[in-house]
């Protein structure tokens, strides 16, 4: 906090009463803002609380540490669950011990999964996206019956969403969307209770304010009144959390809501050089929902932005593995690399390319374990069935998929039979004729996929034998995405390349899905290792080396975004600007075997690459 601040700097810090809104740029010191002015507040307003609202537990914890024993218990710093807990149970009386943490939740909402009997071939996929999905509606301050969930059958939704709200209403139980939802109610029911709570912290300061979801907004607006010394600071050019219910109008419309409010821009970049803020300058520019700014560096003008183009993602993941190779040799440290990618889909190939050359890394947001999905289970099985069709247990995960109307009846009747269980259905009395054709096509089937590679063999499993639509009928009766199911075959496919035979891709799977429970176990040890991470994991963190794959539509930005551009371009924005020094740009010809077109982020960069991808490798 030593450090001498920058003129906009003092600005922020020197603010007075009132609301103020700083918009801060990446890297431009705002935690040392939030600080410097909390202790000059302290120094001026002697008998005065001050409230200090950080996102996670982690940036309240550093905060603390940073700023010391200063406050005299006048300071909180706090996470608006910790906060609004704290309201809660002072209150209404509740204890840590009704929290349902989301080990709990998770469990409980499989459980009453499970009583339902609702056929699904993933109850934890189905789970994680209803968790998403009702967390975002509470946090909208929508009920049940005025939300439209994404990916998932609306009654079902809403009779797991009464389901798990009696649990928690028998059990006496809240979650951590309750918290804020109580709380708003609260606040708005209770004015002695609100009058409290105002007193005791008339000074609210808000870190990470882009990030703010409905309820969060409001509630703060509600414990700032009526004197409204509300000191936000934010980026709306960072806001990549609308899944959240997070999006960059609660910044845009601050100055709206407090028309007296002041303003600071920290346009001051300690981070990047001139060159990164300049690429990166160039394409959030493009995006009209925000608040006009231009980054200033300190660094000098840098290194040249690198660019490649890679026939497909795996020689590309291999070419960045190779690069890495090279930093390392030059004496970079491990910590101080990434690859930054789109989707958590994208980590497998980079994750196999540094296994390959014994280089450690970290997956920060693994996303679930797609080696272990269901669906490569089922290209397993396939595949199993290929080198010998006596392997029982496969036949009985694939018989239906695609759809051969085998009956629970005549598979019943077959096990019975004393012989394996393809052969067991072809002398079951109850088998008909046109069962019986379905099966034959299947014996013959399996024999073409024996006599390929696993590559050729799933290439067949998915376009000859079906499995593609099979996947595409599975997502419109769960009204889920089908695209989301066909890209996770697709990674499986892709993983299988280079593998000679079915022992060596059996051993892959297993050593990748070994690698990825070994990351979800050590996600809380300290561990050095190269960062492989979504950009929504990225971000707020920062690198000398940063690695940008699959710069190309679909991808980056992301097909599922439609016409909503801007938080695309956003979250391009946050993963250009973690770069202290290094920033290599790449690009595929073909994905998942299909042609490919370059991102328009890059033309938007300034970067004129479309005759590469035109060229014949």
């Amino acid at each position: 906090m030593a450090k001498k601040l920058n003129e906009n700097q003092r600005t922020a810090v020197n603010h007075g009463d009132g609301p103020m809104m700083v918009l801060a740029g990446p890297g431009s010191g705002k935690t040392t803002v939030i600080l410097c002015r909390l202790k000059r507040l302290l120094t001026e307003n002697k008998n005065k609380g001050i409230l200090v609202v950080t996102f996670t537990k982690a940036a309240a914890s550093e905060m603390k540490e940073r700023f010391g024993d200063r406050g005299g218990g006048r300071v909180l710093f706090a996470t608006f669950h910790s906060l609004f807990f704290r309201v809660l149970r002072k209150a209404c009386g509740y204890t840590s011990e009704q929290i349902i943490g989301e080990e709990e939740k998770y469990k409980t909402l499989l459980n009453i999964l499970t009583e339902k009997n609702w056929a699904l071939n993933d109850p934890e996929e189905f789970v994680s996206q209803f968790i998403m999905q009702a967390s975002f509606m509470r946090n909208e301050l929508l009920t049940p019956f005025e939300f439209t969930p994404e990916g998932m059958d609306q009654d079902m939704f809403r009779q797991l969403y009464r389901a798990y709200d009696g649990y928690k209403e028998r059990h006496g139980k809240l979650d951590f969307d309750d918290m804020l939802i109580q709380c708003y109610e609260l606040f708005l029911e209770d004015k002695q209770v609100l009058a409290y709570w105002q007193d005791k912290f008339p000074y609210i300061m808000v870190d990470e304010f882009q990030d703010v979801n409905r309820v969060q907004y409001e509630c703060i607006k509600l414990l700032a009144a009526p004197q409204n010394n509300v000191f936000v600071v934010g980026d709306d050019d960072q806001s990549i959390y609308s899944f959240r219910g997070s999006r960059p109008d609660f910044l845009l419309e601050f100055e709206r809501y407090y028309p007296e409010s002041e303003s600071v821009t920290l346009d001051i970049n300690y981070r990047s050089s001139h060159r990164i803020l300049s690429l990166a300058g160039k394409v959030i520019g493009v995006n009209e929902n925000r608040y006009d700014k231009v980054l200033k560096g300190v660094n000098g003008e840098g290194e040249k932005v690198a660019f490649f183009l890679a026939d497909d993602t795996t020689v590309e993941a291999e070419n960045i593995a190779e690069k890495i190779s090279g930093l390392l040799d030059d004496g970079v440290d491990l910590s101080e690399i990434a690859v930054i990618y789109r989707t958590n889909l994208q980590g497998g190939p980079f994750a196999r390319a540094l296994y390959r050359r014994g280089i450690p890394y970290i997956i920060r947001d693994g996303g679930g374990n797609i080696y272990d999905h269901w669906i490569a289970k089922d290209l397993l099985a396939y595949l199993t069935l290929g080198e010998s069709e006596d392997a029982d247990s496969a036949l009985r995960r694939i018989i239906n998929k695609p759809k051969r109307y085998i009956s629970k009846d005549l598979l019943e009747e077959a096990e019975k039979m004393p012989y394996t269980l393809l052969r067991s259905f072809f002398v079951s009395p109850g088998l008909k004729k046109w069962q019986e054709e379905s099966l034959e096509n299947l014996r013959q089937d399996l024999v073409q996929i024996g006599k390929r590679n696993p590559y050729d063999g799933l290439k067949y499993i998915r376009r000859v034998i079906g499995y593609d639509e099979y996947l595409e009928e599975y997502a419109a009766y769960r009204k889920s995405s089908g695209k989301a199911l066909i890209e996770i075959a697709d990674e499986i496919t892709e993983s299988a390349k280079k593998t000679a035979d079915m022992y060596e891709f059996r051993k892959n799977l297993e050593e990748m899905s070994r690698q990825m429970q070994e990351q979800f176990r050590e996600k809380t040890v300290a561990k050095k290792g190269v960062t492989l991470s979504t950009m929504h994991g990225a971000k707020g963190l920062e690198f000398y080396a940063v690695f940008l794959p699959s710069l190309i539509e679909g991808v980056v930005p992301h097909e599922r975004a439609g016409e909503d551009l801007e938080e695309e371009r956003r979250l391009f924005y946050v993963a250009v600007t973690r770069t202290k020094e290094k920033l290599c740009l790449s690009a595929t010809r073909e994905r998942y075997g299909k042609e490919t077109t370059p991102s328009r982020f890059l033309k938007e960069m300034g970067l004129e690459v479309e005759d590469l991808f035109k060229k014949k490798p």
